[in-house]
């Protein structure tokens, strides 16, 4: 059983969502980058209210189609980052198909999170490098991400 399928079955199990029957590679995507978001909500130790609203907007945008989507895909995803717990484990779920405008939308948003709260810390700073740096990014492209991560302008 892969990873994915071991993290979709205990989210499911600890969240009592059912089969998984039904579900594709994008939402096994949609989770994967929502556990992300959430780890870097939470990777200061403190999930201001600022960075839960930030994180349920963008993924309702990005992700879900409906507030309650977005809810409770971040419940699932929520589960996913506490088992997991490694930025590295987490990124390799997100398919190697991705392309480059998905990879630059989810450090956008990474940093919107991080900033959500008007300070980006040094391991919220860290981690968000870190996941450019997984996603295959260079300085220059990272940057790109964090200035329009942090000046509000829309992932895309």
């Amino acid at each position: 059983m892969s990873l994915i399928a071991r993290l979709r079955a205990y989210a499911e199990e600890a969240l009592g969502l059912g089969t998984s029957e039904g579900r594709g590679p994008a939402d096994d995507t949609h989770l994967a980058a929502t556990a992300l978001l959430v780890h870097v909500a939470r990777v200061d130790g403190i999930l201001d209210p600022s960075e839960s609203e930030r994180l349920a907007r963008l993924v309702q945008g990005r992700y879900a189609d409906s507030p309650a989507a977005a809810e409770a895909l971040i419940a699932r995803a929520t589960a996913v980052d506490a088992e997991v717990r490694d930025v590295a484990s987490l990124v390799e779920m997100i398919p190697h198909a991705a392309n480059d405008s998905e990879r630059q939308a989810l450090l956008t948003m990474a940093w919107s999170v991080a900033g959500a709260d008007g300070k980006v810390d040094e391991f919220e700073e860290a981690l968000v490098e870190r996941l450019g740096r997984l996603l295959g990014f260079d300085d220059a492209g990272i940057a790109a991400a964090r200035h329009s991560g942090l000046s509000g302008a829309p992932a895309e």
